[in-house]
């Protein structure tokens, strides 16, 4: 299975970031990684990150490309995991649960968050699949301000 590195998006790793691509059929489940940096930059609650495999740990500057983007947020009691995103090129390499697994294990830190939850798009089966085999399970639950129709998930500890 693949292992992953997290880092902070900033200003040296920014372009790669904006520039990661998903394969045309995955456009429309995803919002773009501009996108999600915009809200994080105005939403302290966001947490958005720069995913690389794991090689580039100990590294200043990373000696491989960045392989996706990870967003969370915490907001009342729950860690929500908001986005995830592999570049098409790196996608069925084992990044997408390797990146769920490590933001998984990074929110049980927080003493705050009480439960872990995720969301997709109804359509996106291979999202659904994902965050399925890694343990989350229906989450009845609806959000007023959400416009866009979404299964919600919550793990299942």
């Amino acid at each position: 299975m693949a292992k992953v590195h997290l880092r902070k998006v900033t200003v040296d790793n920014f372009q790669e970031c904006v520039s990661l691509e998903l394969n045309e059929n995955q456009k429309k489940f995803v919002a773009p990684n501009i996108r999600s940096l915009a809200q994080a930059y105005v939403n302290p609650n966001l947490f958005p990150l720069a995913v690389y495999d794991a090689s580039v740990l100990g590294h200043e500057k990373p000696q491989s490309p960045m392989v996706g983007f990870i967003m969370y947020e915490i907001i009342g009691g729950v860690g929500f995991i908001l986005r995830l995103m592999i570049d098409s090129k790196y996608q069925q390499q084992g990044y997408g649960k390797a990146a769920m697994l490590e933001v998984i294990r990074r929110l049980k830190l927080y003493p705050e968050v009480e439960l872990i939850a995720t969301g997709h798009d109804p359509y996106n089966q291979i999202a659904s699949k994902l965050y399925r085999n890694i343990g989350f399970v229906d989450w009845d639950i609806e959000f007023p301000e959400n416009p866009e129709p979404q299964v919600f998930l919550k793990l299942d500890s």
